[in-house]
């Protein structure tokens, strides 16, 4: 099982592709070091030729494995643990090359190239597996542990998980680019269609409407359709002059759902930003102000005007329904709650108390209007 986190794996390649060629360097120079330093310390060898294989399987080994990282789809479990398995192999004959009484691995610093590999892979648990298994073999062979070899290992145990977390904040910063990138470029195309239907459709639309309504007739339905029409496509053209960050599936755009119950005879008015709320307590508050519409087209017209007004105060969101109609007579919601009609109680007042806010009706003469307070998240009640 992949011990690496779950993200974007497009950004993850290529985040990863440029570390590996990052490595190769790192590779080619320790294994200068190690091959420089062995052919200077060739008379502490108590078996030479075993030296000089181990020397020449570090080159090998460093060769195919800057090829076969340089592929990602070789860069497998199998190769990392290779990886590691050779480099730990190589510490582990040193006392056989140099005797018991060595100061110095055969490899030296030859092993960071496995140690980085891990880390770049696996993050940093991958680094830390890494470098807690070359720490242990390089305490293991040696007859004492002394200062210079603490000051090792405790590098190692810091180096492998550093890299491996910086490693995966890369791959978030690339993610996060990536989206971004993404945002834009559909900003822009939302933009350039949003031109091309205010310019061309919207306008028939609107033609349509008032050319249906001079006629009379059959052409009165017409016009009526395409004047439901041409306030839901403007209600999409404002909704897509804000493009913010993709949501989180915790939240959702108040503002947007609230503008899809636009009509022909409801109009909507939201901020020119980004409304942000718990998804749960959006959806329900959408339901409240569908309920209010629902009373407005029941008691004062199906064709009745009604308009919603969204607003943010704090932490709160104030939602405004308002109608035109006779308003609700005195004792009305009272008789209806005796009756067990309960639509007002349970469809607006309920719901909303159950998110923690309040819903105040105003009624007279000169209509209705609710005003929906609601926080716009659980920490905020």
């Amino acid at each position: 099982m992949s011990l690496a986190p779950t993200g974007d794996s497009a950004a993850r390649a290529a985040v990863e592709g440029r570390l590996h060629r990052a490595l190769v360097v790192v590779r080619l120079v320790v294994l200068v070091n190690a091959v420089v330093l062995n052919l200077y310390r060739r008379d502490n060898f108590e078996r030479p030729g075993l030296a000089v294989a181990l020397v020449v399987a570090m080159v090998a080994w460093t060769g195919f494995a800057i090829w076969a990282y340089d592929d990602v789809r070789r860069r497998r479990p199998p190769l990392l643990v290779a990886d590691l398995a050779i480099a730990v192999a190589m510490m582990a004959l040193t006392p056989l090359v140099k005797g018991a009484d060595f100061n110095a691995t055969v490899p030296g610093f030859w092993i960071a190239g496995a140690l980085l590999a891990w880390a770049i892979h696996w993050r940093w648990v991958g680094g830390l597996v890494a470098a807690a298994s070359l720490s242990v073999v390089d305490l293991a062979i040696r007859d004492e542990v002394t200062q210079a070899n603490y000051g090792n290992v405790f590098l190692l145990m810091i180096a492998g998980p550093i890299v491996g977390y910086l490693c995966a904040s890369l791959v978030a910063m690339a993610v996060a680019r990536d989206q971004a990138l993404h945002a834009a470029a559909v900003a822009q195309e939302r933009t350039r269609l949003a031109r091309a239907v205010h310019d061309g459709v919207l306008q028939v639309l609107s033609l349509v409407q008032r050319r249906g309504g001079e006629l009379g007739g059959e052409m009165v339905e017409l016009a009526r359709l395409a004047g439901e029409q041409e306030t839901q496509l403007r209600a999409l053209i404002r909704q897509q002059d804000t493009v913010a960050a993709p949501a989180t599936r915790a939240q959702r755009d108040l503002g947007v759902d609230l503008e899809r119950l636009a009509s022909s005879t409801v109009s909507v008015a939201t901020p020119g930003e980004p409304v942000p709320i718990d998804a749960a307590r959006g959806e329900e508050l959408v339901a409240v102000v569908r309920a209010c519409l629902d009373n407005v087209a029941t008691h004062v017209g199906a064709d009745a005007p009604a308009w919603v007004l969204l607003e943010v105060v704090g932490p709160d969101v104030v939602v405004s329904v308002r109608d035109a109609g006779p308003g609700i007579p005195d004792g009305r919601l009272d008789a209806a709650a005796d009756e067990g009609r309960l639509g007002v109680t349970q469809s607006i007042r309920g719901r909303v108390a159950d998110l923690g806010g309040q819903a105040l009706l105003d009624t007279g003469p000169y209509g209705t209007e609710w005003e929906l307070t609601v926080p716009r998240s659980v920490e905020s009640d």
